[in-house]
């Protein structure tokens, strides 16, 4: 049971009107939740240093992926244990919502905020990812490589924000003809491999790009993550890829991907390599990937996915 939310909303959604009157009728419910409204790069870390000075006991992500990042991020980046910080609701807001709706949080902002309620934090795992060799950055969902991730950098936020997940799927379309293989040498414990790739995804989660399910046995309290890697079909080049797609479709290309669940993960890549963190866009050249068991705490539903021993698994 929560004693204390504060809410951090995203300035594009401060206009919200199912949103404000989730807040209002929390209040009148009895529940001490007040809001702070997202405007520039750096607002999230602020308004989640001021409510742990605050003591308060629940911080609510109010957006979509990178909001929830922006949260989690910043209160990874403290020297405070997990039991030691607020923990984190999410109110899912953005265009895909993946980690959110991977988790099993509903879309309506009120029967987002009665789970604060009525669900208990748990212990959640974080992907502390290190980019040429500087500060560590923070992954809540997927770090995703490849050609997926370019498409998420390139996708239009108007055409998101018209289309929501959909957005992704026609930009992936008009950028299917310029698509390229990446290549990169892979190294984790008792794992190595090496190659050409036309996806990557290091998961925490199970999705991302508005709903691709690409490690669709990921739980976010295990102390590991599930790489996957999906070469390119063969001989072909561009043709191969598109009958790929036509014959065996999405998920069987996925389900054919070289796989392991692995507590790090080294990577070497020929080129820039693209790489998407919880929507942010990278270009990488080395890059180290380890898990931080139980870095943060989430209300969740108890029949969560992503939770291991859930009702529903």
């Amino acid at each position: 049971m929560t004693t204390s939310l504060r809410l951090i909303l995203n300035g594009k959604s401060a206009g919200d009107e199912a949103v404000r009157a989730a807040v209002l009728a929390e209040r009148q419910r009895g529940t001490a939740i007040d809001v702070r409204v997202t405007w520039e790069h750096g607002d999230a870390a602020r308004y989640v240093a001021e409510a742990i000075d605050d003591g308060i006991g629940t911080l609510v992500a109010a957006g979509g992926d990178g909001t929830v990042n922006e949260v989690c991020t910043a209160l990874a980046a403290t020297e405070r244990g997990a039991d030691a910080l607020p923990a984190v609701g999410l109110l899912p807001l953005g265009t895909a919502n993946d980690f959110a709706t991977a988790c099993g949080i509903p879309d309506e902002p009120d029967a987002a905020l009665a789970l604060l309620r009525a669900a208990p934090a748990v212990p959640v795992d974080l992907l502390r990812v290190t980019i040429d060799g500087g500060p560590p950055r923070w992954c809540v969902n997927v770090a995703t490589g490849g050609f997926g991730a370019e498409v998420t950098a390139e996708t239009d936020p108007a055409l998101k924000k018209a289309l929501g997940g959909a957005a992704y799927f026609i930009t992936g379309l008009t950028r299917f003809a310029s698509m390229r293989a990446a290549a990169g040498r892979f190294r984790g414990p008792d794992f190595r491999w090496e190659g050409e790739f036309l996806v990557l995804a290091i998961a925490n989660g199970r999705q991302a790009g508005g709903g691709h399910v690409l490690a669709p046995d990921a739980n976010i309290d295990n102390g590991l993550f599930d790489l996957t890697i999906v070469p390119p079909p063969g001989e072909g080049g561009l043709g191969a890829v598109l009958g790929a797609l036509l014959t065996q479709g999405r998920e069987q290309m996925i389900e054919n991907a070289v796989r392991a669940r692995l507590p790090w993960l080294e990577l070497e890549a020929d080129a820039g390599l693209a790489l998407n963190l919880d929507g942010e866009p990278n270009e990488v050249s080395h890059l180290r990937v380890d898990i931080a068991p139980a870095r943060v705490r989430m209300h969740l539903p108890p029949t969560c996915p992503l939770l291991r021993g859930a009702a529903n698994d």
